[in-house]
């Protein structure tokens, strides 16, 4: 009975997985092939020419998404997390890395090229599903991005609902679409057996041979095929490992396979069929509808990225490479699914500005390419690292495999490189935009935690300060929260401005530990000091909600207190620009910016309001 309800779980979570994950995937036919065959290096339309794109799609599914991500990449979770930032912090822990190292700069800029992959995205695929009606009537082109925008809208208007509620909406769907576009690719295909050939590398390797440049720039072309590539890790979180690998497997590489080889038969066929080979696969009473199912899988494509970009975003701030957000769990039975609506929004306007200005989605293919090749090249880096540090592997072996996955990503990125004036540049722009905030932000806090140190007392010494200072004691239980290992700031302040302290004394500290989800009986640390002090420690994963309220109900058992009682003291560090510095005035305006844009403490720990009294310091930066 236990493993039938097992079996049942994995199966939903499976069918969510279609609902969420490989939609970008899943989609990709609508414009993989014709971006192969069209735009300024297009080779020839033939039949040679068709196999061998054939190939490099097939032996790019099969290299890339089968043997890189499924079997290697998403194997290297976080516990059970996955994604450039979970990578990250697996393989090089806090207290292990030097400020700005190349591996946390590359990091940076993986995961905010993933941001802009996250804007491109849902434009592209909701574009290609509406430009399906210009084969049926050219009455609906004028009002293509005026269609694209509403749906974009409406799409990310729907977020907030959760991954859950979405995947149990979407899968059904996506599963319909696998159908559909595999039956269609069949029935193409079985009109041409001579695509089957495709199959061998050899015509690959040949297509390359007789094109030269030209074939190896349509690279930046089939890459489209395995955008989706990305999003199976980064949202692996939501889903887990297995349910992934078998959507991928049992439904959606099958489909995909037969689809491609069904538009690639039709085009040797009837190579007119290239003005959109994909919609060409159905007969024209079908098109209508097929328009309607591809624009619901385009918006379905967006939403892999999309809970990807929110997962992203969950594991930056806990690991401190930007300000507190508010963050809202959508599901008590997967803490990994969660709503970033400040980041949602953002991406929205982001969105609908890229329709508005690119318009068609051939022009998005450029910049589309250059935002997740640039992701994937990032990973394979730190890849690297894990199975050194991590797998124990020897470094033969190590290198041969990860020089195998960089060859295929560097010459997927290096190609779209050219794509830079056609639209490159957007996600090259927007990712050294995100990144450099992340930089500044965490060489912003380093700052301060530098100069808060300077000015901070050591446990040691706070037996002679309370001597030096106290006139008096007062009843009652008090809270000082700590940023680190140091006496409070805000209890300084208290004790030199009030000259009192409290009968009893709680210093707490809150820290994010490397993995994303911590045991609950391993949550709280107490020690007890000298003089009714104690030192508190509690502790969450990178991808868990602080929820001070609840753990402090057990801690004042242990602590032999009465929460009714207690006052917490928090300490705001108020950031003022230093007019005497000359040096580095763009960072330090930023980082004071974005220091005011953070959530407030009192709510990102749910601490009782009514309880709290915040006490100010202030730090020139």
């Amino acid at each position: 009975m236990q493993k039938n309800n097992e079996n049942k779980r994995q199966a939903a979570l499976a069918l969510g997985a279609l609902g969420v994950v490989f939609g970008d995937i899943g989609t990709s036919p609508l414009y993989a092939i014709k971006a192969c065959f069209s735009g300024h290096h297009a080779v020839a339309l033939n039949t040679g020419n068709v196999l061998g794109v054939l190939s490099l799609i097939i032996w790019s599914l099969f290299i890339v998404i089968c043997l890189k991500y499924v079997t290697f990449v998403m194997a290297a979770d976080n516990d059970g997390e996955g994604g450039i930032f979970a990578l990250y912090e697996l393989v090089c822990p806090k207290g292990t890395h030097k400020s700005f190292s190349f591996m946390l700069i590359a990091t940076l800029l993986g995961g905010a090229l993933l941001y802009g992959d996250g804007v491109i995205t849902p434009a592209i695929s909701v574009l290609s599903a509406i430009e399906g009606l210009d084969i049926a009537t050219t009455a609906a082109h004028q009002y293509t991005t005026h269609i694209a925008c509403t749906i974009l809208l409406v799409l990310f208007a729907f977020q907030s609902s959760g991954t859950d509620k979405i995947g149990r909406l979407f899968g059904p769907v996506m599963l319909t679409w696998f159908g559909v576009i595999g039956v269609s690719g069949f029935c193409a295909a079985v009109q041409n057996l001579e695509v089957l050939e495709a199959f061998s590398p050899f015509h690959a390797i040949r297509f390359f041979a007789e094109n030269g440049i030209a074939g190896c720039m349509v690279l930046g072309a089939v890459v489209l095929c395995v955008t989706g590539g990305e999003a199976l890790f980064a949202d692996m979180g939501h889903f887990g490992r297995k349910p992934i690998t078998q959507a991928w497997y049992f439904i959606a590489l099958p489909s995909l396979l037969l689809n491609y080889l069904g538009q690639g038969a039709m085009l040797i066929n009837t190579p007119e069929a290239i003005i959109n080979p994909f919609f060409s696969l159905f007969p024209k009473f079908l098109l209508l509808p097929m328009v309607g199912l591809a624009t619901f899988a385009a918006i379905i494509a967006s939403q892999a990225i999309i809970s990807g970009a929110f997962s992203l975003t969950a594991q930056a701030v806990h690991l401190g490479f930007i300000p507190r957000i508010r963050i809202n769990q959508t599901s008590e039975d997967n803490p990994g699914q969660v709503y970033v609506r400040s980041v949602n929004w953002i991406m929205a306007v982001l969105c609908i500005l890229l329709v508005v200005f690119f318009k068609e989605s051939e022009n998005l293919a450029g910049a589309y390419g250059i935002a997740i090749t640039g992701t994937m090249v990032v990973t394979t880096y730190l890849f690297w690292f894990y199975l050194r540090k991590i797998r124990g592997w020897t470094l033969v072996p190590a290198a041969l495999l990860v020089t195998f996955f960089a060859c295929f990503d560097l010459g997927f990125f290096i190609v779209n490189f050219t794509k830079i004036m056609g639209g490159g540049w957007f996600p090259i722009l927007l990712a050294g935009l995100i990144a450099y905030v992340m930089f500044v932000w965490i060489w912003g806090r380093a700052k301060m935690h530098r100069q808060l140190r300077e000015r901070g007392l050591e446990v040691a010494e706070l037996e002679p300060e309370i001597e030096k200072y106290m006139l008096a004691k007062v009843p009652g239980e008090a809270v000082f929260l700590s940023a680190s290992n140091f006496v409070p700031h805000a209890f300084i302040r208290h004790l030199r401005n009030n000259r009192v302290v409290h009968e009893k004394l709680v210093f707490l500290r809150v820290q994010t530990a490397n993995e994303p989800f911590v045991d609950s009986r391993k949550r709280i640390s107490v020690k007890k000091l000298e003089h009714n002090i104690s030192w508190l420690t509690v502790t969450y994963g990178f991808m868990e909600k602080p929820n001070l309220s609840l753990v402090l109900v057990q801690a004042w058992n242990q602590l032999g207190i009465s929460s009714m009682e207690s006052s917490f003291y928090l300490g705001r560090t108020l950031m003022q620009f230093n007019e005497e510095n000359s040096r580095q005035k763009l960072k330090r305006k930023l980082f004071i910016i974005l220091s005011s844009m953070a959530e407030e403490p009192l709510d990102y720990l749910k601490i009782p309001a009514e309880k709290v009294v915040t006490i100010g310091t202030a730090v020139k930066i």
